[in-house]
Formats: C-alpha cells, sequence, structure tokens
C-alpha cells in the first residue's frame, strides 16, 4: 500500500448511509408507475449502478423504454423530496481529513448522475478534498471502468498507485477490470463473502480498520 497515492471512494453504501432511502425511493417510483415493488434486498443488487442500466435490470424491463423512462424521472423527483435521512457514515468525515492531510488525493466514482454527486458533495461540504469526482452519466455504468480510467488520467496516475474502496460488487469488479487494487467495506450493500470473490486487499468493518490501511 506505500505505493498508493490516490483514494478512490463509491459513495452511496460506503460514504454515505443512503440505502434506505435509495430502497424508499424505488419503492415510491415503482408505485407510481403501477409496478410491482421490489424488496429491500432485490434494490441493493442494483444500486452502484447508473439509473439506465440499473432500473431496467430490478424491473425486467427494456433499457430506454417508456416504462423504464418513467420510473427513472419518478425515482429522481423521489429522491429529492423524500424525507428518509442519509447522513455520512460516522468516522467518514474524518477519515477523509485524516487522508488528505497526509497528502493522500481522494476521488469519487459514483453510479450517481453528476446532478445528483454536485449536490451532495455541497451539501455535506466534502467538495473541496477532492481532487476529482465521476458520476454515472459521464461514463459508463459500472462496472465498466471508465470512470476510473478517466479519473486516473485527470490526475496522471497508474491504476497501481491509486486504490478503489466500496461496499458493491461493482466497485470491485471495475477496479479488478484494471488491475487496481481495492479495499470493500462490509457496512453497505454487499456482504463480505461477495465482495471478497473479487480478490480486494481487504474488507473492513469499520472506518477505523480502513484508516489503517493506509495510514
Amino acid at each position: 500500500m506505500k505505493e498508493v497515492r490516490l483514494a478512490i471512494f463509491d459513495w452511496d453504501g460506503t460514504l454515505m448511509d443512503s440505502v434506505g432511502r435509495i430502497v424508499a425511493c424505488v419503492a415510491g417510483a415503482a408505485r407510481d408507475c403501477g409496478e410491482p415493488v421490489p424488496t429491500a434486498i432485490e434494490t441493493h443488487q442494483i444500486i452502484g449502478l447508473s439509473l439506465e442500466v440499473g432500473i431496467p435490470q430490478l424491473f425486467t424491463l427494456a433499457p430506454g423504454g417508456e416504462r423504464a423512462n418513467a420510473l427513472i424521472a419518478r425515482y429522481r423527483h423521489h429522491y429529492v423530496h423524500d424525507g428518509t435521512p442519509s447522513p455520512l457514515f460516522a468516522g467518514a468525515s474524518a477519515l477523509l481529513h485524516h487522508w488528505h492531510g497526509q497528502g493522500i488525493a481522494l476521488a469519487v466514482a459514483t453510479g450517481k448522475s453528476r446532478r445528483g454527486l454536485d449536490r451532495v458533495l455541497d451539501d455535506t461540504g466534502l467538495r473541496p478534498l477532492f481532487a476529482a469526482t465521476r458520476g454515472a452519466d459521464e461514463a459508463n455504468s459500472k462496472p465498466d471502468p471508465l470512470m476510473l480510467t478517466q479519473i486516473l488520467d485527470e490526475l496522471g496516475l497508474a491504476a497501481h498507485q491509486a486504490v478503489m474502496i466500496g461496499d458493491s460488487i461493482h466497485d470491485m469488479a471495475m477496479a479488478e477490470a484494471l488491475g487496481m487494487p481495492r479495499i470493500g467495506v462490509s457496512w453497505g450493500v454487499h456482504d463480505k463473502r461477495r465482495l471478497q470473490a473479487h480478490d480486494p486487499l481487504a474488507v473492513v468493518d469499520t472506518m477505523d480498520e480502513l484508516k489503517r490501511l493506509l495510514g
């Protein structure tokens, strides 16, 4: 880990405890559109993917079709207006400030749109800490590694100089595709067994464990 100069974070389920809000908004969109309401576990499987990929997959619909687009529009409406709390995970802000202070560059690679990402960066006050950020509408959806490639190119770094940190198999898979080191976190949507299938450096249970890996 001594070569790591950049830590790239997923957002939902990794830095922000927003999984409950996402589940509620998917359920609201389904009800609005007259579709069967997915279970929380079913919704967990598409968190991290772009809406344009995840919603059709979740509801078994044609991507780009009228029904899928209606669900996406209602999801976005609910996400803006839903009152389900979505705070940063305990210790997340302190970890980011610590690594930033240690000279480790920070980035975000998320399934959120640019508009959604900008909103949470401003709401949390964390925007100044990140050297680069990418939303799903600026690249291909995870697990395609394009957003990671874009971040590396922007910052002039190689894959072995970065580490991807996330709570989903989609995060692990996109880093694995580039041969980028990766760390799973167990407090999000996918369990340790599924994360470990992608050969991460570690799967951690706490922010303190994560902090110790890079110092």
